[in-house]
């Protein structure tokens, strides 16, 4: 796996760490929560997800103490982690974090190899090796842990859930064109923008939803390390969206989401003219870091959000795929 190359263990990794919530999410759904020990940031890792799932559980705390970015990526952490394997892109510590190749090597020798890409965008210009998509990166894993089962039961579930839901959604030229977003307060006043057209697994929901891009032809590059614009109201207005999508607020509900930022939205003198707000299509926008579980609730969410004619409205509990499958799926049930 890119930029690694090749990599062999001696047994199957049974200790592991990963950087974001997409490698964690994967390692849970191959059924090795109980070896992960930490991650880079906690409070970017959304575990309510499994919650639905019977039998499936991280032990939340555990992880949380040993939060990589808190610890500002000490060498000496890993060092007590002592993990078999870090799920961790190796050019994002260089570039990122300011480690070199001798930090890399030494606790690669010492301690365990990284494995991982980061995959969640394509917008960085230090990534120039292979990105994965999320199921490709998925793969990877299974063969890391030695789960091929699992991944080609969960791989199946969702070809068929995704192949269900698309087959079920309206013409093109009927679906809404769309602002993707992000701006963690309760009152934004600026949003930076994402571009959908950035194959990154971020996205993945949003691609297979089948939606336009509204910042097409605008000539506004996506969100990356080297890119921090914002836009503000007036900008949005010059777009002026159907749907408007605002990471972010993923520790909120459906509800509490628009009794927070899209009433303050709907009482802003600016912000009450666009499109999205008139009509009560603000959202939360998703995670930024997904792995196959939580892509499985993004597109069920998204789907309402964009097309609640057809999937229900996105405060329903209505469900789109079935959960007890996943669930026997992870835990080894079926």
């Amino acid at each position: 796996m890119e930029p690694m190359g090749e990599v062999t263990f001696e047994s199957v990794p049974t200790k592991w760490v990963p950087y974001g919530g997409d490698y964690a999410d994967m390692g849970v759904a191959l059924g090795q929560a109980d070896g992960m020990t930490g991650i880079g940031q906690a409070s970017e890792y959304y575990t309510d997800i499994y919650d639905e799932l019977p039998g499936v559980s991280v032990d939340r705390e555990r992880i949380a103490t040993n939060d990589l970015v808190e610890a500002e990526m000490d060498k000496e952490l890993f060092y007590e982690m002592d993990n078999d394997v870090h799920l961790i892109d190796t050019g994002m510590l260089r570039n990122w974090f300011d480690w070199d190749r001798s930090d890399i090597d030494e606790l690669s020798e010492a301690v365990g190899p990284f494995v991982g890409n980061m995959i969640f965008r394509q917008s960085d210009s230090w990534h120039e090796y292979r990105y994965y998509t999320l199921y490709q990166a998925f793969e990877k894993m299974a063969t890391l842990f030695q789960e091929r089962e699992r991944f080609e039961a969960l791989k199946r579930l969702h070809d068929e859930f995704i192949a269900d839901v698309q087959s079920r959604m309206p013409p093109a030229d009927e679906r809404p064109n769309v602002l993707l977003t992000y701006e963690g307060t309760d009152e934004p006043e600026t949003f930076s923008p994402y571009r959908l057209n950035d194959e990154g697994t971020s996205k993945k929901q949003w691609n297979d939803l089948g939606v336009a891009d509204a910042l097409t032809g605008t000539g506004i590059e996506n969100l990356s390390t080297e890119n921090r614009s914002k836009l503000d109201y007036e900008a949005l207005l010059e777009i002026d969206p159907d749907v408007l999508l605002v990471r972010g607020h993923e520790q909120k509900s459906a509800s509490a989401f628009r009794e927070t930022v899209l009433e303050y939205m709907r009482d802003h003198p600016i912000a009450t003219e666009l499109t999205a707000v008139r009509n009560g299509r603000v959202y939360r926008g998703g995670y930024l870091r997904q792995g196959p579980i939580h892509n499985l609730f993004l597109t069920e969410r998204g789907a309402k959000q964009l097309y609640p004619d057809t999937f229900g409205d996105i405060t329903s509990e209505n469900d789109l795929f079935d959960r007890q499958a996943v669930a026997e799926i992870i835990t080894g049930a079926r």
